[in-house]
């Protein structure tokens, strides 16, 4: 599974309905409205890279009057949840 995050730069009077629809997108695990240069992150999780290279420009940028986007794949999760959580799976 990969994780990515997608910071998104939206009309700033269109951010609530753009967040709704964006979190309404069956691959998006959170939606964020965030200060400075960008106006939401987006977390989401695709079984392969194909899928985000689809979910990314044809999803995500035509969910609302989007500008422009940026995203990251993530390399590894270092969040202390999931690392108990994995621990924990024996139990």
């Amino acid at each position: 599974m990969i994780t990515a995050i997608t910071m998104i730069k939206t009309d700033p009077d269109k951010i609530p309905e753009t967040a709704e629809k964006i979190s309404s997108i069956e691959e998006v695990e959170a939606v964020y409205s965030v200060t400075g240069a960008w106006d939401l992150v987006v977390i989401v999780k695709v079984p392969d890279f194909e899928d985000l290279s689809d979910l990314v420009p044809g999803k995500i940028s035509k969910a609302g009057a989007i500008h422009s986007t940026e995203t990251m794949v993530a390399f590894r999760t270092f969040s202390q949840r999931d690392l108990e959580t994995g621990f924990n799976l024996g139990d």
